[in-house]
């Protein structure tokens, strides 16, 4: 009986054997790098595919379905490639327990970012990870894993990527210091030389339209009436103008056959079309970090004449000095008005904004309009008004640019001429004796402290501010003898600041383009009195003091 019942107990006990079946996800990966080199196809996605796909077929009876993921052309340090994550949304919910890849470096080149997945996402979840180069197997060999050789290789694939990028870096630097265009695509208004890919070249079909849009914009347009105006003239965007001729385009780029004001604003905003070639304005974060960032102005890599200009480098200047004002136009307007950008409020400082009350057009105070009628008063002046002193103080300004240059070409054909400002002499000389005087002084703070005349901490505060008064006095001894030098030289007819205003000799109206030659901003005062405030301010308070030198010692010796 006893025995009956062991030999039944033991039958139920008998041990079953059941084979766990895996969900595997085949991932594949190949990276620009390698699609460049051209010399070897073993990482290639079909020798990739191939490999996984034996080791499917040699393990069938382990696997209850398999999932291809491939991409194609994406660096391993980026996280952010499209079928990889998609491969982990998978493994996060369940579809997927099983990972296979060709070797480690496929699955990632990121030491931080494979060694997370791999030894803690992985193995919490139960999810196998096979790496056929490395022969790990995390079911099978569970201290393949945790193994010295996986680490080992998953830092030198990423130092790999670190040293390549640097490289890459090191190499672009050198191109574009030597003046060689490294972009993939010409900007608009350009193609790259089929002689030399490094070399730019006029397209003269969209140059004319990039003549045409820095041309509306000094006019008086909005960049928001440009796009429209080649929207309605059906000339096509620099992408649809590009596909339409057959030139490459940037997958990155929307396929928009439209212009729009951004597209404006970028060849408003960019020195290539002066013939300057100026590169690295944006750069990739770092090999880990796909992210695009702007370059500090000051580190961009600028390489004067190295093709042909669009822009001359004037035009440019000017476009550059309209943009920083403050143009906004009304949402249906085209048109920026006249004096957008050009008004301050004398008391205040903010900008006096454009109204109109029926056909009267008036100018106001932003601060007294929009913020508080207690912070400032209105400083209203007509348009009309506006406009006529404007116009009056420029033609006086032209005017006397005009006798300014003839004054100057008698003075320069005279035996003799003066360049010694008895002005800057008396200047210079009693900034000097200041200087020494405070020398003086901080060199005896020294000794009165040894005395105990005064603590050291008065003694470290009053050297401190003997040190600012001294910079300050050489900045001033500095700039007072560059205007000194500068009036030795004397004064040529043809000073730049006496062309500016000379050209417009026949003005008999206003345009924004005048106004952005010559205007630096006009103040509104609350009478209604208007200053202007010229470019060239400077320069010609220096001429007006030449020419005063030279016809006071001309009229003492006559």
């Amino acid at each position: 009986m006893a025995r009956a019942k062991n030999r039944g107990y033991q039958q139920t006990l008998a041990p079953t054997y059941t084979i766990r079946r895996w969900r595997l996800g085949e991932y594949i990966r190949l990276s620009k790098e390698d699609l460049k080199k051209g010399k070897d196809d073993s990482n290639s996605v079909k020798n990739q595919r191939d490999l996984l796909g034996d080791f499917y077929r040699r393990h069938m009876d382990e696997f209850e379905s398999a999932v291809e993921y491939v991409d194609d052309g994406h660096t391993g340090t980026d996280a952010n490639r499209e079928n990889f994550q998609r491969l982990l949304a998978d493994v996060m919910s369940g579809k997927i327990n099983c990972v296979i890849v060709k070797d480690l470096s496929r699955f990632a080149r990121n030491y931080s970012d494979a060694g997370s997945l791999i030894d803690n996402l992985f193995v919490q979840m139960g999810v196998r990870f096979i790496s056929l180069a490395e022969n790990v197997d995390s079911y099978l060999n569970p201290d393949s894993v945790s193994n010295i050789i996986v680490p080992i290789t998953n830092v030198m694939n990423d130092n790999y990527c670190y040293q390549t990028s640097k490289k890459i870096r090191q190499v672009f630097d050198y191109k574009r210091r030597n003046g060689q265009y490294i972009g993939s695509f010409a900007p608009y208004g350009y193609i790259k030389d089929p002689k030399d890919k490094h070399q730019l070249i006029v397209d003269a079909d969209a140059a004319e339209i990039v003549k045409r849009v820095y041309s509306m914009l000094l006019q008086g347009s909005s960049k928001r009436a440009i796009a429209l105006y080649l929207n309605e003239h059906g000339i096509p965007s620099p992408t649809a103008y590009r596909r339409k001729k057959g030139l490459p385009v940037s997958s990155a780029v929307a396929d928009d056959p439209m212009w729009g004001a951004r597209m404006i604003h970028e060849i408003l905003t960019n020195p290539i079309y002066t013939g300057d070639l100026v590169q690295g304005r944006r750069r990739v974060k770092s090999y880990k970090v796909h992210q695009i960032e702007a370059v500090p102005e000051e580190e961009w890599v600028r390489v004067p004449d190295t093709h042909e200009a669009i822009i001359t480098h004037e035009t440019f200047d000017k476009v550059q000095a309209l943009l920083v004002r403050d143009t906004r136009t009304s949402p249906k307007g085209r048109e920026v008005h006249l004096f957008s950008g050009f008004l301050k409020c004398a008391d205040c400082g903010k900008s006096i904004t454009r109204s109109q009350s029926g056909k009267n057009i008036y100018y106001a105070c932003s601060t007294y309009k929009n913020r508080s009628r207690t912070a400032c008063s209105m400083h209203s002046i007509k348009h009309n008004r506006l406009e006529a002193a404007v116009l009056f103080a420029i033609q006086y300004q032209v005017n006397t640019a005009v006798s300014y240059s003839e004054l100057i070409a008698r003075i320069n054909s005279a035996p003799l001429k003066k360049s010694q400002s008895h002005r800057l002499n008396d200047q210079i000389a009693a900034k000097e004796k200041e200087l020494t005087r405070i020398t003086r002084y901080k060199q005896s703070l020294y000794q009165d402290w040894k005395d105990g005349e005064i603590t050291q901490q008065e003694y470290r505060d009053m050297k401190a501010d003997y040190e600012r008064q001294a910079a300050e006095l050489a900045d001033v001894l500095a700039r007072l003898n560059a205007e000194r030098a500068e009036l030795a030289n004397g004064v040529d007819k043809e000073h730049p600041a006496l062309v500016a205003f000379a050209k417009y000799q026949s003005i008999e109206t206003l345009t924004r383009e005048i106004l952005t030659d010559l205007v630096d901003h006009i103040k509104v005062y609350e009478n209604g009195n208007i200053s202007v405030h010229f470019k060239f301010a400077d320069e010609f308070r220096k001429i007006a003091e030449y020419i005063e030198i030279n016809t006071t010692d001309t009229a003492e010796a006559g």
